[in-house]
């Protein structure tokens, strides 16, 4: 079942203007509830315009974004509950932090829902949980934090005011591998345990084949295509074209293919790429 929704959605920065230049066209897609969507595409081909109207900061040129089958932008008072439902972290979004200690900061968003002080604690411990924080740095300064700890701070940030549905421009850009994975892992965990839906923005291939149920591939503001990853990946050539390189594992057994050995085009982790090769060398069944 769909939790969000674009319906013959496009948007036009700069309308009426000299500026004029259109982003999104036309665009229908839908987000399952429960699942972890990425959303990829070349720079400029209207990812992030996207993300901005799941919660409403971004009101569509044309068409309805819809949530739980309701136009987001039906009244003031729904769009203001939706901001709560329909999380969004921004890329790099330690720069956004600004309180005193990373209490304060975490609390803040459920502060503005005008919880009381007993479900703000208990919510800012949650989301500290989530994100893998120890409880002991909610007293520290969220600046005296390394880098990953402070994405980390963001994150519960949002985390805190319970969303059912958790947008992120980028989550694990500028990380190193550890970092990105613990980071994409404790997402997959939040997911699992809440029932709650993620959206992840990412120039990482790698990243989406591991930890994305179902991609949707953006083209110069339009859907080039949306499937599961082996749906995807299985069309690695077109996708170079974009200029998204497809996982390493992808390309290697491409190359592998190219020498002879036939392989399935829709190879794109390493845990399936091993047992491929692996039933090819005893010439068995690679789903045995």
């Amino acid at each position: 079942m769909a939790i969000l929704e674009l319906s013959g959605v496009s948007y036009i920065y700069g309308k009426g203007t000299p500026f004029e230049k259109k982003a999104i066209t036309n665009i229908d897609a839908s987000f399952e509830e429960g699942a972890t969507t990425g959303i990829i595409g070349h720079t400029g081909s209207g990812k992030s315009t996207l993300v901005q109207m799941l919660n409403g900061l971004l009101v569509p040129t044309e068409g309805k974004v819809l949530f739980k089958g309701r136009d987001v932008h039906e009244s003031k008072k729904g769009l203001r509950e939706l901001r709560f439902k329909v999380g969004l972290v921004f890329q790099y979004p330690e720069y956004q932090l600004f309180e005193e200690t990373v209490e304060r900061d975490v609390a803040y968003g459920p502060k503005n829902m005008g919880l009381p002080a007993d479900e703000i604690g208990r919510r800012v411990r949650e989301a500290v949980r989530y994100t893998g924080l120890d409880e002991d740095s909610l007293q520290e300064s969220p600046f005296e934090l390394s880098g990953g700890q402070k994405r980390r701070v963001a994150i519960a940030g949002v985390m805190a005011m319970q969303p059912e549905v958790l947008v992120l421009d980028e989550p694990a850009a500028g990380l190193d591998p550890a970092g990105r994975e613990s980071i994409l892992g404790r997402l997959n965990a939040w997911r699992k345990e809440t029932g709650g839906t993620v959206i992840i923005v990412s120039h990482s291939m790698e990243d989406i084949a591991r930890h994305c149920d179902e991609i949707l591939v953006l083209d110069h503001g339009n859907v080039w295509r949306h499937g599961t990853p082996p749906e995807i990946f299985a069309h690695s050539d077109q996708l170079s074209q974009f200029g998204l390189e497809p996982p390493q594992v992808t390309r290697i057994c491409s190359l592998v293919g190219e020498k002879g050995v036939e392989l399935p085009p829709d190879i794109y982790t390493p845990e399936y790429a091993a047992r491929i090769l692996l039933s090819v060398w005893k010439g068995g069944d690679p789903e045995c």
